[in-house]
């Protein structure tokens, strides 16, 4: 069997289940309504998927694509963003309108732990490397949230840009936050929360994804419909910083974004297009794109 791609399609309310080499959709998974964000556990057993308008967290085995669990809340409105973190065996969901971080034992699928940001329209969470802290980034506040993750502790709420939404700390380069409004990437120093670098995007930057060897970034460009790559090696100025250097021409809406472990290709999912751009990482262009169903964003890369 062949790697695959999961995408999740927001307006078909389903997941799209794609041959990662061919393009060819096998199989096509009814979710709840809405799906938006997907994540799979670290041995590739199980698809976690927020349905952001129907409330809930659903869990689906990856071998027969059966539903194993449906999670709940009272306190979930517009469930978002997840990370897991693996040495705890936890999923963090980010509920955007109520601006809670749930914790999820992925054992059990039971919510151990939930709290508020205290900020607003908590939408997307990320974890250092070593998982010992989070990051939440808060659109409506314009700044982001670091969490003790070991004592669910907010740290501070460092200031970025303007509706800051993909976040990820790349292991050298800092903490990564890419701010829609003002089309600008915000660098920070992960320990201190200081920024240290700005960089200009395209047009509504919403996520940031690192190439497996950590020497670029991609980052969609919702409306510029391209994807921003950036050199986290790049000098200027005689000092090292992470730095747009090109704009990759993808299909229209461009949002979730995943590379292979390789980091041979990378695949983007075209909101409007209804469809995944693939890109060579060797030359960095788009050279195949993969049809789906509607509205396209969420996606992850499962190998097989």
């Amino acid at each position: 069997m062949n790697d695959q791609l999961l995408v999740l399609n927001k307006d078909s309310d389903t997941m799209s289940v794609i041959d990662a080499d061919t393009g060819a959709t096998e199989t096509v998974v009814e979710t709840a309504f809405n799906p938006h964000e997907i994540a799979v556990t670290p041995d590739g057993e199980t698809a976690y998927v927020t349905c952001s308008l129907g409330n809930a967290l659903l869990a689906f085995d990856t071998e027969t694509w059966e539903r194993t669990a449906t999670i709940e809340d009272e306190g979930f409105d517009f469930p978002h963003g997840l990370a897991i973190r693996e040495r705890a065996n936890e999923l963090w969901l980010a509920s955007t309108y109520s601006s809670r971080i749930y914790v999820i034992d992925i054992e059990t699928d039971e919510i151990v732990d939930q709290f508020p940001t205290y900020q607003d329209k908590s939408h997307m969470v990320t974890f250092t490397p070593d998982e010992g802290r989070a990051f939440v980034a808060n659109i409506g506040s314009e700044n982001v949230t670091a969490i003790d993750a070991e004592e669910r502790r907010i740290i501070a709420d460092p200031r970025v840009g303007e509706e800051p939404e993909g976040i990820e700390v790349h292991p050298e380069a800092g903490l990564l936050v890419a701010n829609q409004e003002d089309g600008m990437l915000s660098v920070l120093d992960p320990d201190t929360l200081a920024q240290t670098n700005r960089a200009l995007l395209g047009e509504t930057p919403i996520r940031v994804v690192s190439s497996p060897d950590g020497r670029h970034v991609l980052v969609p460009n919702r409306e510029s419909n391209d994807v921003s790559l950036i050199d986290t090696e790049h000098v200027r100025d005689g000092e090292q910083r992470p730095w747009e250097i090109a704009r990759i021409p993808v299909g229209i809406w461009p949002g979730g974004t995943v590379f292979d472990p390789d980091g041979e290709r990378a695949f983007v999912a075209n909101n409007k297009t209804n469809d995944v751009s693939v890109i060579d990482c060797t030359t960095w262009e788009a050279v195949e794109r993969y049809e789906t169903e509607l509205h396209p964003d969420g996606i992850a890369y499962l190998p097989r």
